[in-house]
Parts: structure tokens; sequence; C-alpha cells
């Protein structure tokens, strides 16, 4: 059993922690729509007013943070917590992706449409050794019909974006395997997850019809994948809904173990410390950031400082 101890509470829907070299943690609160710093004490401090819905966050190759913004696709009604359901905006146009100097808290917005569609909904963001920027599009829905999402790859200057799989029900967290070499991602409403063996960084082999990748795991029963990171010996840990906690994946056989996390709205997991074995988890329904000592290391990100 994993000891679980409360670094802070009374965030607003944490998402994307990532953990920093002075012990901090920075993370988006969706609902105040703000990126937050997290201090060891529980303290926090506001580092930059995002607006929309920020979903998650990584470090880039220039030391910023890149935020991937649902553009407000998520409402929070009074209540939502005890329901455990949020809700729909009246208008909704799309998402964006956005670069936020740490120094300053200036934000700036890279990408809102890929060859002339809207993002719907960014959700999780990776970085590869090359600077290139996966993130997941989750799509959207008004209540009746839905807009698919994606997985895509963009350079961290604006300069350049690729839908790289298409039609996807509801693609969240994403990571890399160690080598850099197979790209994961997992699908919330699919309680799937996904590994895609890459050509070249930044390129996957074309798709065939509905085979995006390899399937590597369906969980039974209701508990949603979220987002995920990587541990250093390749396992995936990917947060999960309803069913709160952690699920431990091995790639190669697809064997899940589940670690419980006192939150049924677990969202996020990242790895850091001098070691690699502190996790801090966070814990949307009760706004709690949690920190633990992890069994095994997990991956460093990469222009991750620790």
């Amino acid at each position: 059993m994993i000891e679980m101890e409360i670094v802070t509470d009374g965030l607003l829907f944490p998402e994307g922690p990532v953990a920093m070299a002075d012990g901090s943690v920075l993370l988006v609160e969706m609902a105040r729509q703000t990126l937050t710093r997290v201090r060891p004490d529980g303290t926090r401090e506001t580092v930059a007013e995002l607006g929309g819905g920020p979903n998650g966050a990584a470090i880039g190759p220039d030391g910023a943070a890149y935020v991937v913004n649902n553009g407000g696709a998520l409402t929070f009604p009074e209540g939502w917590q005890e329901a455990g359901k949020l809700g729909l905006p009246e208008r909704y146009e799309g998402g964006y992706i956005q670069r936020v100097d740490l120094a300053t808290g200036k934000v700036t917005m890279l990408y809102d449409q890929c060859d002339g569609k809207p993002l719907n909904a960014p959700n999780d963001i990776v970085f590869d050794r090359g600077g290139g920027l996966w993130f997941t599009c989750f799509g959207f829905s008004d209540g009746e019909s839905r807009r698919l999402g994606g997985i895509y790859h963009a350079q961290p200057d604006g300069s350049r974006i690729r839908r790289l799989r298409s039609e996807q029900i509801s693609p969240n967290g994403i990571g890399l395997s160690p080598d850099e070499k197979t790209l994961y991602w997992v699908d919330s409403m699919l309680q799937r997850a996904w590994a895609l063996d890459l050509d070249a960084p930044g390129t996957p082999p074309p798709e065939v019809g509905h085979n995006s990748g390899r399937v590597v795991v369906n969980l039974p029963g209701m508990q949603w994948f979220d987002s995920l990171a990587v541990e250093a010996d390749g396992r995936i840990a990917a947060a999960t809904l309803f069913n709160g906690g952690i699920t431990l994946i091995d790639p190669a056989s697809g064997a899940c173990e589940h670690v419980p996390v006192p939150d049924p709205i677990t969202t996020n997991i990242c790895f850091g410390g001098p070691d690699m074995q502190t996790a801090w988890i966070t814990g949307s329904a009760t706004g709690k950031l949690f920190k633990c000592r992890w069994p095994r290391p997990g991956l460093q990100l990469n222009f991750q400082q620790v």
C-alpha cells in the first residue's frame, strides 16, 4: 500500500503536474483557469492567468511552460463534485496551445487550429528529445453530437502543426517510451491504451483503416483513463477516473495493477526528485495535490530539471 501525503488542498480541478528542480510543482487549475505553483510547504502562487480550460502542461526546450487548453469545453456547475459530472458550455469555438514565460507570466497562444479546423479540447502534452510537442485533443460533445479528437505533433515556435491520427473518440493522456520509438496514449471513453511505433521522431506510419496503433489493454467495468506518465522501465502509469487511482500497465503484456488514490477523479501523475521516485498526483474531485514515495523511478522528461 502506497501512503499518500496531502501537499495542499483547495485547488480547483488540478491537472497537469510538473515537478520542478526546487521541489515545487507546477500545475493547471482548470476551474480557476490558472497555471499555479505549489511550494513544498503547500503554499500556492498564480504564475499565469490562462482563461479557457487549461488541461495539461509541460516544460519545453526553452524552459517555458506549454499548456494544452481545452478552451472552456467543460463547465463547473454548482455541486459538480457530488454529482460526479461536469457541464457543457452554451457555445464552444475550440481550444488552443499556449506558451507561458515562467519569469514574467506572459502568455502567448501558439495554435488554435490545424489545417483550418479547430482544436477540439487539447488535453495532454509531452515533448520529444528533438523539442517537438505531442498532444491529444479529447474532442467535444454538446450533449447530442460529438466532434472527434486526435493525436497531434507540433513545433514549439508555432511554425508547424500536424494531425497524425484523426477520428479518435476521446484521447487523453499521452507519453513516449524511454527510447522514444513508441508513442502511447489512452482513450477515456473507450477505456483503452494504445501504442504506436514511430518511423522517426514525430513521424508515425500511415494510418490503415481504423487501426490507429496497437491496442495494449481495454479496461473492464467503469474506469476511464485520464492523463499518464511513464516509468523509467517503460511501464505506463495512467490516472484512472471513477475507480480513482493510478493504473500501471505493462505495454508488452497488457498486464495491469491498480494503485488506489483517495479521490474518484484522479487525473494525473508526475515524477521528480533526485532519484525520480517522488510522485505527485492530482485529485480533481477533492482539489488536492498528493505526494508519495513511488516503488520505482519515473522516466525523467525531456527538458525537466531535477
